[in-house]
């Protein structure tokens, strides 16, 4: 791959840069500068509001969802444009967080699965960012057996052909801000787990659905738990057939690994800038050995996350569907943040157990320690993840799957099995 711009993408850099120049909002930069993982540190005004303002100016420049069809509110271009853009619009893309879920993951399955007239309807309001979408996968029993889910999406009884939901789902991000998420249920607990589920998309402000925030480790409450009693959804909000959920996830699942691994910054040149201030034994931090031997590391892994995304790039530019291989990038970032963050830690000495914005480069190793174990788990877990790169990357064999040919009601859930 040739990494150098082409005359025509140095000419997009160029019109590019001159916007953000001209257009950025300035006046958040030295917050936006303290940014750490899922908080964008502003503090200054309404965090959402501010990210809004951001993805509506952008929309209405032609600027969002670059690589979107413009006929559901993207900019048209290739995939290589949208990295330029995300490069040069640098500190900035903090502000794109609320959104990265439905663009990211919802966005892309909707245009595969959805029917055009709610292509038209819900596409554009979610790339200008009016409409925020979560993800309504995880629950409390399953994690992330995915296919193990109990929720339950039932025929209603009065004929209408609409569905009505019953369950929990957990972990859920954003939900606590989101006008509609992607639901996907079981409909038919006869067949194998994977077999009986159904994917829909729903209005959060829908009768019978609660969302109640979870208090985090560190202080955020971005993760939530969504409860449905008798929620009524149409059945032209089904995406795909009936029983064909496990298909349409797979869809998500893919761009989901893909926007986490490939979007995860590790915090190294924040890390590398610390380590040029500190001091050990009355030098410069940077000048031991061991400290350089980390850095050496550190820096190899995010050279290794770089280009590995950029594979990811090259085959969505050929008009490839994410594959398997992108869980390699999840699996990397998630586990070098939190090393790295418990580096940085034991760099600070005494000082690395306050949290505060008082506290080195504004307390963001702090946060980003107690934010790291999560992207060891959401998106898939790293033993999930294992597991897909050895079958379905390497082709080594599966693990034994006893119940995969079993109905999903005959799967014991606890206790022993009777002999």
């Amino acid at each position: 791959m040739d990494f150098e711009d082409s005359p025509e993408e140095a000419a997009f850099r160029a019109q590019v840069r001159a916007w953000i120049r001209d257009n950025a909002p300035r006046h958040l930069e030295a917050e936006l500068k303290t940014a750490g993982f899922a908080d964008n540190g502003i503090r200054s005004t309404d965090p959402l509001a501010a990210c809004r303002d951001w993805q509506r100016k952008k929309y209405e420049a032609g600027w969002a969802c670059l690589h979107w069809p413009k006929e559901y509110g993207g900019g048209g271009y290739q995939p290589i444009q949208r990295v330029i853009f995300g490069q040069e619009e640098g500190i900035y893309a903090s502000l794109s967080g609320p959104f990265g879920i439905g663009q990211g993951m919802c966005g892309p399955t909707l245009m595969a699965w959805a029917a055009e007239e709610h292509k038209q309807r819900y596409l554009p309001p979610l790339a200008s960012g009016e409409e925020i979408w979560c993800q309504l996968f995880s629950e409390p029993a399953s994690g992330s057996d995915l296919a193990g889910l109990r929720t339950r999406a039932e025929p209603a009884a009065d004929g209408s052909g609409d569905w009505i939901i019953n369950g929990q789902k957990i972990w859920t991000s954003g939900a606590h801000r989101s006008e509609f998420g992607l639901l996907i249920t079981r409909t038919d607990p006869s067949v194998p787990k994977h077999k009986g589920l159904t994917m829909f998309f729903l209005d959060m402000r829908s009768p019978g659905v609660e969302v109640r925030p979870i208090k985090q480790a560190n202080g955020q409450s971005e993760f939530n738990e969504v409860y449905f009693t008798d929620v009524r959804i149409p059945d032209s909000q089904r995406l795909g057939a009936v029983g064909q959920g496990w298909e349409v996830s797979l869809t998500t699942l893919m761009n989901e690994r893909l926007s986490i691994g490939s979007g995860m910054s590790l915090g190294f040149p924040e890390l590398f800038a610390f380590c040029m201030e500190a001091e050990i034994d009355g030098r410069p931090a940077v000048d031991d050995s061991a400290v350089r031997s980390r850095l050496a590391t550190y820096a190899v892994r995010q050279s290794g996350l770089k280009y590995t995304g950029m594979r990811a790039i090259t085959a969505l530019s050929k008009g490839q569907t994410p594959g398997p291989e992108n869980s390699i990038g999840k699996l990397v970032a998630g586990a070098a943040m939190q090393e790295l963050a418990m580096f940085a830690l034991d760099l600070q000495g005494a000082a690395g157990v306050e949290m505060g914005d008082d506290q080195p480069l504004q307390g963001r190793f702090q946060k980003m320690l107690m934010r790291s174990p999560a992207t060891r788990i959401e998106g898939g877990s790293d033993e999930i993840l294992r597991n897909i790169i050895g079958e379905r990357v390497l082709g080594l064999p599966g693990d034994v799957r006893v119940d995969k040919t079993v109905a999903f009601r005959d799967i014991p859930t606890s206790g022993r099995q009777k002999a």
